[in-house]
């Protein structure tokens, strides 16, 4: 079909289709007794493949190396839960509270992500491109992330992927740049981001408070390294934090009276001490 250029404003009308004309898509096939997704056969890929194999595929086109799927698995577990205290948890628990189904408990969950919870992946992953810019036109690492921060302190701006409410050191951080180092998928985001980390050290009498890279910026920093655009960085925190947020709402629509005023700083943990997982987990 030819298509001509039309004026600005009239894009939106000019690939208007129009109600019998067929759309594409290249993600999952369904014909009777055969579902493919992006051309594998789900049944063989269950119990072959694992959850972030299948992520993987589903969102980049094609299965990862086994390096990439650890890691991927990695990155997944990480944000899986942060406790009670989270926008996302407490707007789980408070339409949990009120006796409505748990789908609209996780929705609501979801609804609470935003710039400054979860969506610090995304702007963390701009961030480290515009100092890779840099690096293309003659700076070095180091010179660049120096320009991101000394940027950040003119503009009196924390900059994305540091900082958190609780942590000092982020454990989650510190696990995931480990094994990207150790699956060699330390690529020149995760190089940027350390990078910056240094210029922030160097500069930490300027700075309000600590500012370590939180994990955030780790998953920012490596999703951008395995090739993710910058909103599918969000969208793999939004996957990982799913089972939390459902674990929330189920407990407390099983443990809690309904209908109460939630205060995350009167919360007691009551479950298991801390414990090591089994041997052969690694």
């Amino acid at each position: 079909m030819a298509h001509t250029r039309t004026a600005p404003g009239n894009e939106r009308h000019a690939q208007a289709r129009t109600p019998t004309e067929r759309w594409p898509t290249a993600l999952t096939s369904i014909a009777p007794n055969k579902i493919l997704v992006r051309g594998y056969p789900l049944d063989e890929m269950m119990g072959r493949l694992s959850f972030a194999d299948a992520v993987y595929l589903l969102l980049m086109g094609e299965l990862p190396t086994p390096a990439i799927g650890r890691m991927l698995d990695a990155v997944l577990v990480s944000s899986i839960d942060h406790g009670v205290t989270p926008p996302s948890t407490l707007a789980a628990r408070n339409v949990a509270t009120s006796g409505a189904p748990l789908k609209d408990c996780v929705a609501a969950g979801i609804l609470a992500f935003g710039p400054h919870h979860g969506g610090d992946i995304e702007s963390c992953m701009r961030f480290l491109d515009a100092g890779l810019t840099l690096v293309r036109s003659g700076r070095s690492l180091q010179q660049a992330a120096d320009t991101l921060i000394d940027d950040c302190l003119r503009d009196r701006q924390v900059p994305p992927g540091f900082g958190h409410r609780f942590h000092t050191r982020d454990p989650r951080a510190a696990r995931l740049f480990q094994m990207a180092l150790e699956l060699e998928l330390d690529g020149e985001h995760v190089r940027l981001l350390r990078a910056a980390e240094r210029a922030i050290d160097a500069r930490k009498d300027r700075f309000d408070r600590p500012l370590p890279v939180n994990v955030d910026g780790a998953i920012a920093a490596i999703c951008a390294d395995l090739g993710f655009a910058y909103e599918l960085g969000n969208a793999v925190f939004l996957i990982s934090r799913l089972p939390g947020l459902i674990a929330h709402a189920h407990e407390e629509r099983s443990r809690q009276h309904a209908m109460r005023q939630i205060d995350p700083k009167d919360h007691d943990y009551d479950g298991s001490r801390e414990r090591r997982l089994p041997e052969g987990r690694k």
